[in-house]
């Protein structure tokens, strides 16, 4: 997903420290630590989990977003399973003060664990779109958050945001170098696993998921991550995705109800075409985003987060935020 034109946040804040106290009863304690079964994610019991939230904007716009009270009303308010914690590597990202963003992260796994949610950690790659021009910095990053998180149960992985104009070999080198960083520390952890053209599994360049059925990243409990936006991809990319979801653990940690820029008309037809399909096939998804950017596919209202709130009901939201706060309040473990 682009980043915004505009300016804005506060610094990266440092590190909190790891929580001894047990979180605040929700989705993450009462399904435990999550793994592969086949094609689904299942919980600690082996039973298989659908789960459904939110995704942050790049921490160096909308660090300001996330909040004790925007996220206790993630938490609470929306019943959402999981927080995504969006952090671009470029475009004024992790590259511009590693130290910084790093302790954001560990800030905010802490902040999602204390609500009981699940917390995907993503390293937002985009521009450049190999994620192997980033491969030292991501070895740096996540051995530091997989041992720092080692002890918790609710921590996903995304190692890839949207590897897009290069090879699936390509991706599947870097997964299989980034990966083994990730286990040595934190071996049970389900690890996200990015697609090609912008994980929309090859669809976006002329290809599809057979390339990767055919060869697949070499190593267990990994899903791998696909991206739609209603308004732009349609029937065609649904039956795609449908098609792959019989051969592939599949994990949407991104999706709008607009255009693939995040902005535009929704399409909450499409939409809903696609989070039916989803839960027919026990596909977790998180949507694209908790903030106030002037886009349509920002949740709040511009403005919202300056002022603090309001986070609860649907006074600060747009549209697409009404909607998809609806859709979580109904759908994953709330369900």
């Amino acid at each position: 997903m682009n980043g915004p034109t505009g300016a804005v946040t506060a610094a990266a804040e440092e590190a909190a420290p790891a929580s001894s106290e047990a979180a605040a009863s929700g989705p993450a304690d009462t399904h435990g630590q999550l793994a592969v079964c086949g094609v689904k994610l299942c919980d600690r019991n082996g039973d298989p989990v659908q789960l459904t939230g939110m995704s942050s904007h790049g921490l160096q716009w909308y660090s300001d977003c996330l909040t004790d009270g925007s996220l206790d009303a993630l938490a609470q308010d929306w019943n959402a399973d999981v927080l995504r914690v969006s952090m671009y590597i470029q475009e004024g990202g992790y590259e511009t003060d590693p130290r910084g963003f790093t302790d954001r992260v560990h800030e905010l796994i802490e902040e999602g664990t204390d609500r009981g949610m699940y917390v995907i950690v993503d390293w937002h790659m985009l521009t450049p779109g190999d994620p192997n021009h980033n491969t030292e910095r991501a070895r740096t990053f996540f051995s530091e958050i997989a041992s720092v998180h080692a002890d918790k149960d609710n921590v996903l992985y995304e190692i890839a945001n949207e590897p897009n104009g290069v090879s699936w070999d390509a991706v599947r080198g870097y997964a299989e170098e980034i990966i083994p960083v990730i286990r040595a520390e934190s071996p049970d952890a389900v690890v996200l696993v990015g697609t090609r053209a912008w994980s929309s599994l090859g669809l976006s360049e002329g290809s599809d998921h057979t390339e990767i059925t055919a060869d697949p990243v070499d190593a267990d409990n990994i899903m791998y991550v696909f991206h739609f936006y209603a308004a732009s991809h349609g029937a065609s990319y649904r039956e795609a995705f449908r098609a792959a979801a019989q051969e592939l653990p599949l994990f949407v940690t991104e999706f709008g109800t607009q255009q693939a820029t995040g902005d535009g008309p929704n399409d909450f037809t499409s939409a809903q075409a696609y989070l039916d399909l989803m839960e027919e096939e026990q596909i977790s998804w998180v949507n694209w985003n908790l903030s106030d950017d002037f886009r349509s596919g920002a949740v709040f209202e511009t403005g919202t987060c300056a002022a603090g709130g309001p986070w609860t009901g649907t006074d600060s939201l747009k549209p697409a935020g009404e909607w998809i706060r609806d859709r979580i309040r109904e759908s994953g473990t709330a369900a």
